[in-house]
């Protein structure tokens, strides 16, 4: 099985060029590309290889997705990344109706049509605020989805259970959209309030141990992310081995 690790997780911690090493030490066979990775994309290839990691996703703002896709498709190029998500929009950015979902929904379909001429496939990463209620009772996630038809879906699926959804549901409705997964935890209420509530795959309250079996993961990337860890590699270690203990994609 294929366990990444998205390398927003290490933010905060200066070990970008040993880090490769050390996630492939502790059981990963891929890792999730974010903007901080991309000002030298030769060379943290060449960190991937030399750990025997592949980077076959990452994650570009919107923005560059719109203004520059050529810069993004060569930074893909190099650092073997054939999944293009884009994973936020800034609070200032966020409509407040259907008709400005929609037109998020209809740029996001013309970066797909962009992306997928340079042999790219391109999709959505969500948070909480895709699930908040529009006036009229539209879900933006759902318009996301349903507008832009072409795009893929990384699910993550600890944000859904924050925004108060049911994830099962979510799966049940747009599954054959899902292509990637975003695996991570919530801390029991009131603890780890120094990782913003965030805990190490396992260790949570999400319901890990039914979800993997619903989502088929072997079909899908499977990506494993803390937003805030105090540290990084003991988050790595403690939820690959989690996963590894489940015998998930065996």
């Amino acid at each position: 099985m294929n366990y990444g690790c998205q390398l927003y997780s290490c933010r905060n911690f200066p070990t970008l060029s040993t880090l490769p090493e050390e996630l492939a030490a502790a059981g990963y066979s891929s890792v999730e590309g974010y903007p901080d990775v991309y000002s030298d994309p030769a060379g943290f290839r060449s960190l991937l290889d030399a750990a025997g990691l592949t980077m076959p996703s990452g994650h570009f703002p919107l923005a560059m997705l719109e203004e520059a896709p050529e810069q993004v498709a060569g930074t893909a190029r190099t650092l073997g990344i054939s999944k293009i998500f884009c994973p936020y929009l800034e609070e200032a950015e966020r409509p407040e109706d259907l008709a400005g979902w929609v037109a998020v929904a209809q740029r996001l379909e013309a970066i797909g049509a962009s992306l997928h001429e340079r042999d790219l496939t391109f999709g959505w990463h969500n948070h909480a605020f895709e699930f908040a209620t529009l006036p009229a009772g539209e879900i933006p996630m759902a318009v996301l989805l349903d507008y832009a038809q072409t795009i893929e879906w990384e699910a993550d699926i600890a944000w859904i259970v924050r925004s108060g959804n049911n994830p099962f549901q979510w799966i049940e409705r747009f599954e054959d959209r899902i292509t990637a997964v975003h695996v991570k935890d919530i801390a029991p209420a009131g603890t780890n309030r120094d990782e913003d509530g965030w805990a190490d795959v396992g260790k949570g309250v999400v319901d890990w141990s039914n979800l993997l079996p619903r989502l088929d993961i072997g079909k899908r990337l499977l990506v494993t992310e803390h937003d805030n860890p105090s540290d990084v590699l003991r988050f790595a270690r403690n939820s690959v081995q989690w996963l590894k203990s489940q015998q998930v994609g065996t």
